[in-house]
């Protein structure tokens, strides 16, 4: 092109000529508009965690796997991406803020969904949380209207259904046992209704009476701490007292039973030595009874003490008696 010395306004006028000359038909313009729409729904992509649930005239006709894949364009096909492996999780009673290294929870008043009555009409305060994953996309996207909201409704309802089977001490205590049965109990339900949804985990984040009775319980809670002391310490003294009040009982049992073996085996060694004295004085009584004498009068003198002997045929005046010294002497 050759401007020479043409004005701006000449050159930008022949530009636009020329231009004119050699713009596109709409024709083209609209065909190159209806390929780029076909190409574009010629093809998908299936994210790797997800699958495909293909539709023809709204009627499931396969399920793809993960990858680029043709479908028929013009709204004929359509593809409704499921995540299959991913874990959901619903949270009853709190809602998580921001998870992190350091989650913050909001915890504002849900008592719609956390109070429940106990089996021993107790109220309690309950959060718990469910995490599940679709294992059938086809009844997870077409059997159930709202996936979530029927989740959330069969997991409150089986909760208050196990906690009100169980005593306000047992919530606290049986944790582990509620949360399997919970878990049972809801995947029962929601096969039923051909949810598509898999249970992996029921867990009681936490229990606790309502904010107005907290204070009347850890009082309640103190009373039955300071009882269980108080039996501990119980059955503390009665662990030491009546091991030794038996042992002193088996010690008195073991005495008498010895002394009385004693008492039986000297009175029948007292028999069998006057059975052999018996025979002794049939053989020989004179002599048997000088020798029972002089025994018996040995025993006696023993625990006579001090003995004085007088000769009998001593006429004259009485000897001496020194009781100024020892009388051994």
């Amino acid at each position: 092109m050759d401007f020479g010395n043409k004005n701006p306004d000449e050159i930008i006028h022949e530009f636009q000529k020329k231009m004119a000359k050699k713009a596109p038909s709409p024709v083209l313009i609209i065909g190159l508009i209806v390929l780029f729409i076909l190409l574009k729904g010629l093809f998908y992509t299936v994210q790797k965690d997800e699958v495909g649930m293909v539709l023809r005239f709204g009627k499931s006709v396969r399920t793809a796997s993960p990858g680029l894949h043709f479908k028929i364009p013009l709204g004929i096909e359509k593809v409704f991406p499921v995540k299959v492996t991913h874990i959901y999780k619903e949270e009853f009673g709190f809602r998580t803020r921001s998870a992190g290294v350091k989650t913050i929870y909001n915890r504002k008043a849900y008592d719609e969904e956390s109070l429940m009555l106990t089996g021993d009409l107790n109220v309690m305060d309950i959060e718990w949380t469910v995490q599940f994953q679709i294992n059938d996309p086809f009844n997870a996207l077409f059997k159930i209207r709202n996936l979530v909201k029927t989740l959330r409704d069969v997991s409150e309802s089986v909760m208050r259904k196990v906690i009100g089977d169980y005593t306000f001490d047992e919530v606290l205590t049986k944790r582990i046992e509620i949360n399997d049965l919970v878990q049972l109990k809801m995947q029962e339900t929601l096969k039923s209704y051909e949810t598509g949804i898999k249970i992996v985990t029921v867990k009681l984040q936490d229990v606790n009476p309502p904010d107005p009775v907290k204070p009347a319980f850890n009082e309640v809670n103190e009373a039955k701490q300071e009882r269980e002391k108080m039996i501990n310490q119980a059955w503390e003294v009665y662990n030491q007292k009546i091991p030794q009040a038996r042992g002193e009982a088996q010690k008195i049992i073991k005495e008498a039973e010895g002394y009385a073996l004693e008492r039986v085996n000297k009175a029948l060694g007292d028999a069998n030595r006057f059975d052999l004295l018996r025979s002794e004085y049939a053989l020989a009584k004179e002599i048997t009874l000088q020798r029972l004498y002089l025994e018996n009068m040995s025993d006696v003198l023993k625990r006579a003490g001090k003995k004085y002997i007088t000769d009998p045929d001593e006429k004259g005046i009485l000897p001496l008696l020194r009781l100024d010294g020892d009388l051994t002497k």
